[in-house]
């Protein structure tokens, strides 16, 4: 393993001198301080993380919680992105990551946590009501989320009202008042995505039947293959259909092409995320694009600040606008078929 000495004795300094340069202490000069650097680099250098833990009481080991109920892991088009995002910003910053498990530390996140000495957590994805989840917020560890929000810790979020309503609206200019939604599981997010739903229809004087609006699931598109299927068997049958998310959209593609119904002509269809995959189908599927890429990086940032800024950094909810992304899934209902 390359110590701190041998880089001293390759470049010509001292080792103290080189121990400052690495840690960006401003006594060391800038050419003296980059040719350490560069190798460093070239030595592969990897400093001691029990010692540095000593030294600085700092482990720039940052937790990550993320479990997904459809087990598609980093599959997962969205939260890969956010992740994978998060990920770069924090490494950029000199700290890695650790994926924490409820199997590990007693059932307890927070006991997890406390094991790998983590210096901050970021919660992606998980049952944000769970006991251990209120658990980890409520221990001493800067916690940020994604689009949920505890008391004393940061958040980023995405506009889930926006996003609905803005879809909603974009339907009904078009035309179309029988409008159906598929929406997610009981969480915060689908009940923002609902309030914007109603919201739009309200807005427009459209009254919602309640065999419009089901209970789907995000990233399954099984069960919206399911929904869809009933849901185009109704009496009168709706001319557009809102569902969860991009992928689960598929589920409701496969089931109008066997019922031999087509898109857009026979019923209009938009999705939610906005992932690529969206914009390679055929049609290309109208949908709200949410900037998994940014809110990744801004989690990233504002749990760093948190970590390394502790006495004088404030709890904040960011906010990540999204935008519509308009594709050829759906027609004017004023069109003739």
């Amino acid at each position: 393993m390359v110590t701190i000495r041998d880089i001293s004795k390759k470049c010509g300094v001292s080792p103290a001198t080189v121990s400052k340069a690495l840690n960006g202490y401003t006594d060391v000069g800038a050419e003296t301080a980059k040719k350490i650097r560069e190798t460093a680099r070239e030595m592969h250098y990897m400093p001691n993380a029990a010692a540095r833990l000593l030294k600085t009481k700092a482990s720039h080991n940052i937790g990550v919680v993320f479990e997904d109920e459809t087990q598609s892991g980093l599959a997962h088009e969205f939260f890969s992105q956010i992740l994978n995002s998060a990920k770069n910003e924090m490494e950029r910053s000199g700290y890695d990551i650790t994926f924490i498990s409820s199997m590990i530390g007693g059932n307890s996140f927070l006991e997890h946590c406390r094991y790998r000495k983590c210096d901050g957590v970021l919660v992606a994805s998980v049952d944000f009501t769970s006991r251990q989840v209120t658990e980890l917020a409520a221990g001493e560890f800067p916690v940020v989320t994604i689009d949920y929000s505890f008391p004393g810790q940061s958040s980023v979020i995405s506009d889930n009202v926006e996003g609905a309503y803005e879809l909603v609206k974009y339907l009904i200019l078009k035309g179309h008042r029988r409008i159906a939604f598929i929406h997610g599981e009981d969480t915060l997010v689908t009940q923002k995505r609902i309030e914007g739903f109603y919201r739009g229809c309200a807005e427009y004087g459209i009254r919602v039947p309640d065999e419009y609006v089901r209970n789907g699931a995000y990233h399954d598109p099984e069960r919206t293959r399911t929904i869809t299927t009933e849901l185009m068997k109704l009496p009168t049958p709706p001319t557009a259909i809102l569902f969860p998310d991009d992928y689960s959209y598929i589920g409701g593609r496969i089931a109008l092409e066997r019922m031999g119904l087509s898109i857009p002509n026979d019923v209009s269809a938009v999705g939610y995320d906005g992932i690529g995959l969206s914009q390679v189908l055929r049609p290309r599927l109208t949908t709200w694009f949410q900037d998994a890429e940014g809110i990744g990086r801004k989690a990233g940032r504002k749990l760093i600040e948190m970590i390394e800024h502790r006495d004088t950094a404030k709890p904040e909810i960011i906010k990540v606008k999204g935008h519509l992304l308009e594709g050829d899934s759906v027609r004017s209902a004023a069109e003739p078929r």
